[in-house]
């Protein structure tokens, strides 16, 4: 799953229109986040970014898997002819709606951005700025100032993430801070 992207303020990327799909005004959404069913629930109210237009607000009315792609209708999308409209629209929900996990070893993206990175003995080594998502796992990518280093999110390496001190705390192995 890609990192989430920001948006203005706080806001974070869920989704992209890609393209539309049908007569009936469905939108073929590339998904930007790791909680499609949440995010792209009926009900659902997203904002609707498109350069050149002031921001909308579209609500999913339902959606469905379609070759391995989610197929969003909106109530504000009648038909195709509507739909045509919002391809490259970017889809985002406000960081400040989003209720917190429930699991502890779980954290939204937008809650570590911004946390300062320290090692045990408490020497600040850089700032989180965003999560990298791949195959392989999650990485930190700390910025410092020798320059941007990536860090492993594994407990061995991350043993502490302590929200309301504002730091994650780190244990690396030797080298892996060191400036290319």
């Amino acid at each position: 799953m890609p990192a989430p992207v920001r948006g203005r303020a706080g806001e974070l990327l869920v989704g992209v229109v890609v393209r539309a799909h049908g007569l009936r005004g469905e939108l073929g959404v590339d998904v930007r986040t790791d909680s499609p069913d949440e995010r792209f629930a009926p009900g659902e109210a997203l904002v609707a970014r498109r350069a050149g237009v002031p921001d909308a607000v579209l609500t999913v009315e339902s959606t469905r898997d379609h070759s391995g792609k989610l197929l969003v209708r909106f109530v504000e999308v009648p038909d195709r002819t509507a739909a045509e409209q919002w391809r490259g629209t970017r889809l985002l929900v406000r960081a400040a709606e989003l209720a917190p996990t429930e699991d502890p070893d779980e954290f939204h993206d937008h809650e570590l951005e911004g946390l300062r990175a320290e090692l045990e003995d408490g020497t600040t080594v850089g700032t989180v700025r965003e999560i990298l998502h791949g195959p392989a796992g999650d990485l930190l990518v700390l910025t410092r100032p020798e320059g941007d280093a990536l860090v492993p999110f594994v407990h061995a390496i991350v043993p502490t993430v302590d929200l309301d001190g504002g730091r994650v705390v780190l244990t690396p192995p030797e080298g892996l801070l060191d400036p290319e």
